[in-house]
């Protein structure tokens, strides 16, 4: 049996050839992203622990800043000197480092990193575990020199003598170039410019004397352990933060780790999506062969084989077929983490292939889930072969089962389409968010799982309307393409099956895509009332210049200042929620116009009050008057009371979680320092819009980060943030096309092979070549078409319960984008068109005697 297995799966090695390209493409994106983020992960700890102190203080942060607020954490620099005299410290350095500076050339152009990365403004303290060296010019001397990264400095094209403008918190200031500094170690990304200490002290942080954090060297035989007890010892173990090098490097590196995790995320979905898929095309091709193969199988168990080592036979041609596809997976991975390397390189992130990290782990997973997937998809077609009858050697049927009841299915289709439904309705008539999203990841699930099995009992009566109109245009070549979808309802279902999971998902995330974006017109148009916003290109707070400088400007009338802050309450139900409050100027009616169930906005402005969202006043037993310890940045606090209740509906533009709110007074008290991340300006009496955005424009040139935008801008930034979650759903499903392609040329490549002689016979009673391929391009088209209808129909069920479940959020709006779906749908069927073009050509290619006497 062993023999006859190797024999029979090189014997249909071609047939086999695509639904090992879909074991590979799954098998390839797992591979990846594991290499991929072990390599990124390995790089960034060795980078964190080679240029991290012994010992680092820091100030003293409790709250995390889910939102920037520009305010710059310090300590003082003095510090340092205090450290030294700590027995077992070696040396000790106050450093300086400021993210979010912005850099603009002498054509005013920003010369950072556009891709998100950071740029950095530094103290220059040159150590030997420094990421930089010094490699031209020299180091920089007083406040009108600086160095820069040498990535930069190419990137770029700026050389030793330019003049740059530093735009830090404090306001900006002109340096000349007087060095380049080389990475040692691997560039994060960033864009790297260094000061003497005194300048970055002054300039980047406003304070002489000022530091954000001391680094600490031990001496010889002081473990790290040892010296972070001496100094939290000597400063005070609760004022500040202390970290050995292995936890500041633990600690960047979790920092880092979301950015890894989208990343490595994003790929795990694509494997995901190319597994699931690929389960229908293996099981597909399975069936097709056993069917096929009916006779063989029928005399090897005539011959004395029994069910057992049948099923075997075709469980070890699956596992032959996992272990091909697994290995050129693997192979394929290791080239995709390298161009994911390389990706990252253009990207600004210069990681060492060279240094690519293969673990155990990945070759281990790469086979788990390459045989995984073989195994279980050829399970239920080796049950089938096993179920031969010794009988079928003597039957001329090729295919067997294709006329057996579908009731199973009906019923088992019913059941689990049924639990869906309710799941599905459940979400629907949530009213906590949190259970109408769980309801609806239920829902999605069992109703595809439900779509899946009833799929062959749909085939005949959505195909019959499907291609009703082909007799009429293309005579019995349409009848007969009709027909032979019709001929094996499960065939035609798991083809079209493989097709359907993609354009379900593209259906779904459009509808959510189209009615957020439309939610989020509604909610501009009803919220926002000032004739501008001035905000940074990337959300990062600005200098409190550009607010001077905007408020000097010719045409302005009204300027109200909008600003974060990460804070805690504590409520009167016990719980103590982290979250961020938004702090205004007064004046705020004037330019938003926010629903108040309780008080108003110089109720919610007032010095030491706040407004709060009634739902979660009404969670957490807050009312108007109510007193909350609220925890500020820094470690102060305060008691403020409750002066207004909003509708968080019309208030999300202004608000955040919980939608705290408080005056710019209040922040200023308790969390000084902050910068402002937007104005909100109105024109002046007798000013036109575009005569004051003119201005605004001129007065913020030099300004290269800040942007000014009307209503109609700022839409557009909210119809862009939504649509990089499309393109991401794009690119899912053009892989699930890719291998649904896969699967559309298998069974028809498949199903030429099955009915060879039916083929002959037909050509020659008359039949052209060029009808031939009509009539099986036609058969393609009907089945890709029949499961785009399949996958945008449930889309559309899937879409508008996502809606409901982001209407809880305030998005209330439905959008059903009819013109995606009407592409969808003539996209399928050119899918159907190109998938058949081979199959079709071998067809007629066929010599028509050969294909008579086949067996």
């Amino acid at each position: 049996m062993l023999k006859a297995t190797l024999r029979s799966f090189l014997a249909h090695k071609g047939r086999l050839l695509l639904s090992a390209l879909a074991v590979l493409l799954s098998v390839a994106f797992v591979a990846g992203s594991l290499i991929f983020s072990d390599t990124v992960s390995r790089t960034f700890d060795r980078l964190f622990a080679s240029t991290a102190a012994d010992v680092t203080v820091s100030p003293k942060e409790d709250l995390d800043e889910a939102v920037p607020s520009g305010r710059t954490a310090t300590l003082p620099a003095a510090l340092a000197a205090r450290v030294r005299q700590v027995d077992g410290v070696a040396a000790a350095r106050a450093e300086v480092d400021v993210n979010g500076l912005t850099v603009a050339d002498e054509d005013n152009e920003p010369v950072g990193p556009t891709t998100g990365a950071p740029t950095l403004g530094t103290a220059w303290n040159p150590t030997e575990r420094s990421p930089v060296e010094l490699t031209s010019g020299h180091a920089p001397r007083g406040p009108a020199q600086a160095l820069l990264d040498s990535e930069t400095a190419d990137r770029k094209d700026v050389r030793i003598g330019d003049t740059l403008t530093v735009i830090a918190p404090p306001g900006s200031f002109k340096v000349r170039v007087v060095g380049i500094v080389t990475f040692t170690t691997t560039n994060p990304g960033a864009a790297l410019v260094f000061f003497d200490t005194r300048t970055a002290q002054t300039k980047l942080l406003g304070s002489p004397g000022g530091a954000t954090s001391i680094s600490v060297d031990a001496a010889e035989g002081v473990s790290d352990a040892q010296l972070k007890q001496r100094v939290a010892a000597a400063l005070g173990a609760h004022t500040y933060d202390f970290r050995t090098a292995g936890e500041q490097a633990e600690s960047d590196v979790e920092q880092l780790g979301g950015f890894l995790d989208v990343i490595k995320y994003v790929m795990v979905g694509f494997a995901g999506i190319a597994v699931l898929v690929g389960v229908f095309l293996i099981v597909n091709t399975f069936s097709m062969l056993i069917a096929q193969r009916t006779r063989e199988l029928g005399l090897l168990r005539a011959l004395g084989a029994d069910r057992g080592q049948v099923r075997r036979s075709v469980l070890v041609e699956a596992l032959l077929l996992g272990l091909v596809g697994s290995t050129l997976g693997l192979a394929a991975g290791i080239g995709l983490a390298a161009g994911l390397i390389e990706l990252m390189g253009l990207l600004g992130m210069n990681i060492d292939a060279g240094e690519m990290v293969i673990g155990w782990v990945t070759p281990v997973t790469a086979y788990v889930v390459g045989l995984g997937v073989t195994f279980v998809a050829a399970y239920l077609p080796a049950r089938r072969a096993a179920g031969v009858s010794p009988m079928a050697a003597l039957s001329d049927a090729e295919v067997a089962g294709v006329g057996r009841p579908l009731r199973m299915r009906a019923v088992a289709g019913a059941v689990v389409g049924a639990a869906g439904a309710a799941a599905l309705a459940g979400c629907a008539a949530a009213t906590r968010t949190s259970s109408a999203a769980s309801l609806l990841g239920l829902g999605v699930v069992l109703t595809l799982i439900a779509t899946v099995i009833a799929g062959p009992l749909l085939v005949r009566p959505v195909i019959r309307v499907l291609g009703a109109a082909f007799p009429a245009l293309f005579g019995s070549i349409g009848r007969m393409s009709q027909r032979n979808a019709l001929r094996n309802p499960r065939r035609t279902g798991a083809t079209a099956a493989a097709l359907m999971v993609g354009l379900a998902l593209v259906g779904g995330m459009s509808v959510a895509s189209a009615s957020m974006t439309r939610s989020f017109d509604q909610q501009i148009d009803k919220t926002l009332g000032a004739d501008f916003v001035i905000q940074n290109t990337n959300f990062l707070p600005f200098p409190k210049e550009v607010t001077e400088e905007v408020r000097g400007t010719d045409g302005v009338g009204l300027v109200v200042r909008g600003r974060f802050t990460p804070v805690a309450v504590r409520l009167p139900d016990g719980d103590r929620v982290e979250t961020t409050a938004a702090a205004y100027d007064p004046r705020l009616d004037e330019v938003a116009n926010i629903t108040y169930v309780r008080g108003d906005s110089a109720a919610a402005l007032a010095d030491g009050r706040l407004a709060m969202d009634r739902d979660f006043a009404r969670d957490h037993g807050v009312r108007v008057g109510s007193t909350v310890p609220v925890e500020f940045q820094g470690g102060r606090s305060a008691e403020l009371r409750v002066g207004a209740l909003t509708d968080q509906d019309s208030a999300e533009g202004f608000g955040t979680q919980g939608g705290l709110y408080l005056g710019l007074a209040t922040l200023e008290r308790y969390a000084p320092g902050g910068q402002d991340s937007a104005l909100y300006v109105n024109a002046a009496p007798g000013t036109g819009d575009d005569d004051l955005r003119a201005n605004l424009e001129r007065t913020l040139d030099p300004y290269p980060q800040v942007q000014v935008r009307d209503l109609a801008d700022y839409k557009q930034l909210v119809h862009d943030q939504i649509a990089v979650l499309l393109y991401l759903v794009y690119a899912l499903l053009g892989l699930a096309i890719t291998i649904a392609v896969l699967g559309v040329v298998n069974t028809l490549a498949l199903s030429v092979v099955e009915r060879t002689r039916e083929i002959g016979l037909l050509r020659a009673i008359g039949l052209a070549r060029r009808q031939l391929r009509r009539m099986i391009r036609l058969e393609s088209v009907v089945i890709a078409v029949f499961g785009a209808v399949l996958g945008l129909a449930l889309g559309l069920v899937w879409g508008v319960c996502t809606h409901q479940v982001l209407a809880l959020q305030g998005m209330t709006a439905l959008a059903i984008p009819w013109g995606t779906i009407v592409a969808v749908v003539i996209g399928s069927a050119v899918v159907g068109v190109v998938a058949a073009l081979l199959p079709a050509l071998r067809a007629s290619r066929m010599n028509v005697l050969a294909a008579i006497a086949h067996e």
